[in-house]
């Protein structure tokens, strides 16, 4: 009987955890309240062509982060998710004086098909100006009320149009999405690669 209650014991150790640390780390990262008033308690897994993977809070390079990253999240096959990707920290976290930068918005996503859901912000990678440290960036999953109808603008990962001046609490308030379900973030600063990507945005247009 001691070694069965052991064993259960260890076993809730070692699941509250990993459901506990999402909600506090979003709070120790200050993401709470910067960018969201309520954190998710499920953890998005997140994995890039590269090899890195996002591990709440961990820093990773923009040459990692550059291509568009595979999603996994606890779903219901016949429910329609929002996944929003934002940068708090434009241009500094210091002086935020551009938050936030959306990265990626995919809306009406089929259970985890993030492929059939549909793009209003193409995937960026990050760009964190040289000398501005660490930025954060926060991935969070919406379960929709149903599928959607979202009037905002298509935009290229050729254009920083829109993506400037947003807000991931108020985007969620305007459609109704109520509180992210899941999520996950990471850090990244300048390395060679954000010269890159800031001359493929400047050849879309720019707000």
């Amino acid at each position: 009987m001691k070694v069965l209650i052991a064993i259960s014991l260890l076993a809730l150790v070692n699941v509250a955890p990993s459901m506990c640390s999402v909600s506090a780390k979003f709070k120790e990262f200050e993401i709470i309240p910067d960018i969201l008033n309520v954190a998710p308690s499920k953890l998005i897994e997140i994995t890039y062509p590269s090899g890195a993977s996002v591990n709440l809070g961990n820093e990773l390079t923009p040459t990692e982060v550059k291509d568009k990253p595979t999603l996994k999240w606890d779903h219901d096959e016949d429910s329609f998710y929002t996944v929003i990707l934002s940068d708090p920290d434009a241009p500094s976290r210091a002086n935020p004086t551009i938050r936030e930068v959306r990265h990626w918005y995919v809306v009406n996503i089929p259970g985890t098909d993030v492929v059939k859901g549909e793009t209003l912000f193409d995937y960026i990678g990050s760009g964190p100006p040289k000398d501005t440290g660490l930025h954060r960036y926060v991935f969070v999953v919406y379960k929709q009320p149903g599928k959607l109808e979202f009037d905002e603008p298509r935009v290229s990962n050729r254009s920083r149009t829109q993506r400037w001046n947003s807000s991931t609490l108020t985007f969620a308030e305007k459609y109704g999405l109520g509180d992210p379900i899941a999520g996950n973030f990471y850090q990244a600063q300048y390395d060679d690669y954000v010269p890159i990507l800031h001359a493929q945005l400047s050849s879309g247009n720019r707000d």
